[in-house]
């Protein structure tokens, strides 16, 4: 009875969330009215000024007013670039121009047939976390591929797309810093750490390395695959209840001409995959770098690499259905993928302003910093600290979309101060990823975050920031928890949590 009521009181609380954040207007006006603050904002702190010191350069910080005359010419002059520089943008529109192909000429509607039709039902939402975990690989192409896809497969099943759409975007977005193998956010995060450590141990610096999280992160993984499956099949698919939307999501079984297609399109995926292993793999290859793999053009250049790998696929799989006949084809396909983009086009013009103005200000450093002076001022030590330190990271993230931007502000101050506390740098790094992937999904901040709205809308017009972030907070709380609970266990049990990283500094 009691877990009942609990239960109910969780209920009750999200539902709350959700009713007071939809009746903020449109996003797309919500951002322009987060702008217009930004800039009264500026105005205020900088008559009164606000000011901090830099720790990554030793600067003194100062809120820049964009209501004095060199600031309202930024606003005027830079309008244009705040656009289309907004950092999704062009990423979201390159690679759609492939999924497009690959989904209106049936490709990607045939293969979610034949996993809706082979693939146990019970395993679907797993399968769909750990692959939105795993797709960091990609760096954000998950947010594009995966979070949609979420959807469309949910709905394929009969469930609320909803509720897939949440379980890829936990798993792309909170489970983030997770993975079974290194990605481009460890040498990132690697050597900011590396720097910070060097102000006070030079010798113990040269000793970190990028994989100082990577045993903690694997076993992350399983973890979250697990704990973002509960939460998505006892908490926020019963909380959305019975999808009642006009858009279907029809499964039907594979059709003989449908099969030769998709083993067309098979055969061209893995002649694609061979032809740009030739581009990464041998040690002359164009896109290598052979002094460090993971710093090589390959990894920055992932967006027309999926754009390539659907589109050839998808391309074959229409021309063996006739679903493509001509370059015509093609291009009224691509078209329509763009027109179907509109609602987000118009939400990435108000968010670029917004995010624009926010970093011109130095709005979110001057909080950056000043969380940080508070979190030394405390005085915590111990597990203390690190959980504090872990809810000053999270809060932070809620204003600093960067994950690499935060850190650059934030390691020259705590890595330090946890090394004169006896904690290692790589615990440090572990405890910052952690705040910084769990509170991802709940931050309007977020670069992604207008983009996982506008792909909701599809299902339900009336989905506004209220409904995303009370559909998301389930899992940045549980996740929050198991995670510090993790570290916790793996603090008491001495276990490294990377190649030769332990918990303690003694320099």
């Amino acid at each position: 009875m009691e877990q009942q009521e609990k239960k109910g009181l969780t209920m009750r609380i999200l539902d709350w969330i959700e009713r007071v954040g939809n009746k903020l207007p449109h996003p797309v006006t919500l951002f322009a009215i987060f702008a217009l603050m930004v800039v009264v904002a500026s105005w205020i702190f900088s008559t009164m000024n606000v000011e901090v010191e830099d720790p990554a350069t030793g600067e003194t910080l100062q809120v820049v007013n964009l209501l004095s005359s060199d600031g309202i010419q930024y606003m005027f002059e830079s309008m244009v670039e705040n656009f289309v520089g907004f950092a999704p943008l062009g990423t979201v529109l390159v690679t759609m121009l492939g999924i497009g192909i690959a989904e209106r000429s049936g490709l990607i509607s045939a293969m979610l047939r034949g996993l809706v039709t082979s693939v146990p039902r019970s395993l679907m939402t797993a399968a769909l976390v750990f692959g939105g975990i795993m797709s960091s690989m990609a760096a954000d192409a998950g947010y594009v591929v995966l979070t949609p896809l979420g959807a469309v497969l949910f709905a394929g099943l009969g469930r609320h797309p909803l509720a897939g759409l949440a379980a890829a975007f936990a798993g792309v977005s909170a489970g983030f810093s997770a993975n079974l193998l290194l990605t481009s956010l460890d040498p990132l995060l690697g050597d900011l750490t590396i720097q910070a450590a060097a102000t006070i141990d030079p010798a113990y610096a040269d000793t970190i390395l990028y994989t100082m999280n990577y045993y903690f992160m694997i076993v992350s993984v399983f973890v979250l695959t697990i704990v973002g499956t509960l939460v998505t099949d006892k908490i926020v698919e019963p909380r959305l209840g019975e999808y009642k939307g006009g858009v279907k999501e029809e499964v039907d079984y594979i059709s003989p001409i449908e099969k030769k297609g998709m083993i067309g399109a098979l055969i061209a995926f893995l002649v694609t995959i061979g032809l740009m292993a030739l581009l990464v793999v041998p040690t002359w290859g164009p896109l290598r770098d052979p002094d460090d793999f993971l710093a090589s053009p390959f990894f920055h250049s992932l967006v027309p690499v999926i754009l390539i790998m659907f589109f050839v696929p998808g391309y074959v799989y229409g021309k063996i259905t006739e679903e493509i006949k001509n370059d015509k084809d093609v291009a009224n396909q691509m078209s329509e993928t763009m027109a179907s983009m509109g609602i987000y086009i118009v939400l990435a013009f108000t968010a670029g302003q917004f995010v624009a103005y926010f970093n011109h200000t130095n709005l979110g450093k001057v909080i950056a910093v000043s969380g940080a002076e508070f979190l030394d001022s405390v005085g915590f030590t111990g597990i203390g600290l690190i959980i504090a330190f872990i809810f000053v990271a999270g809060f932070i993230n809620l204003f600093i979309g960067s994950s690499s931007a935060k850190w650059a502000i934030m390691a020259p101050v705590f890595v330090p101060l946890m090394m004169q506390l006896g904690y290692s740098p790589e615990l440090t790094t572990l405890a910052y990823r952690i705040a910084d992937s769990t509170t991802n999904i709940i931050s309007p901040l977020m670069p992604y975050f207008a983009i996982v709205i506008a792909f909701a809308q599809k299902y339900d017009k009336k989905v506004g920031i209220g409904t995303l972030i009370s559909t998301m907070l389930p899992y940045s709380v549980i996740f929050s928890i198991v995670w510090i609970i993790m570290l916790l266990i793996w603090m008491l049990t001495g276990a490294p949590i990377g190649p030769g990283a332990g918990f303690e500094y003694n320099g």
